[in-house]
């Protein structure tokens, strides 16, 4: 029995550590090498750096509130906005209280900001995304602070929807997605143009 039980353990321990390297160490190094070596911007997480330092990534969105830059989808994310760690949607249905005052609220934050639009808000800047973290919009919602933001820059309207227009994305293969504008890169545009003059 003692020997027959040897036999049985030591190939069930040595396919053990077997597998344990090729699956806990060797896949995961060699996958991450093809990714840096493949697609080293989005291996790196899609860092924006300026003047040598990381302002964000084009991955995540982020918290823009001044009335100077295009705002963002809200997150979900908690206590701090746009946090990462703390990925998810509200999962707050259509008749939740909560929710319907966290819209409100975001609609009054917007029309305060540009109380002369009378456009429709679009429903993607008073509604987080799944992740709570989306970092892009739609041109549509780019247009509806189009007025806000050429105001506060002292910039004309057809200036700013031309810079919009070069920063939207549109559907991936001409088919999945919708068009899209990446905030992050849209609002560092925005003061690179703006230093330039």
């Amino acid at each position: 029995m003692n020997i027959r039980l040897k036999t049985l353990i030591r190939p069930a321990l040595s396919l053990f550590v077997l597998l344990s390297l090729v699956t806990g160490l060797l896949y995961p190094l060699l996958v991450t090498a093809i990714a840096g070596s493949a697609f080293p911007q989005q291996a790196s997480g899609s860092l924006v750096e300026r003047d040598g330092k990381p302002v964000g990534s084009l991955l995540i969105g982020q918290n823009f509130s001044d009335p100077k830059y295009f705002w963002g989808r809200p997150s979900a994310t908690g206590p701090q906005p746009n946090n990462a760690s703390a990925s998810g949607g509200s999962n707050l249905g259509p008749n939740n209280p909560a929710l319907i005052d966290a819209v409100s609220a975001r609609i009054a934050a917007l029309k305060a900001a540009d109380p002369e639009n009378r456009l429709p808000v679009p429903v993607e800047l008073v509604t987080a995304s799944a992740s709570g973290l989306d970092p892009e919009i739609s041109p549509a919602a780019a247009a509806y602070q189009l007025a806000r933001v050429a105001k506060a820059r002292t910039l004309s309207p057809a200036q700013l929807a031309a810079l919009v227009e070069r920063y939207t994305q549109p559907r991936q293969f001409g088919v999945l997605g919708e068009a899209r504008v990446n905030v992050l890169a849209l609002n560092l545009a925005l003061d690179q143009m703006q230093a330039a003059h």
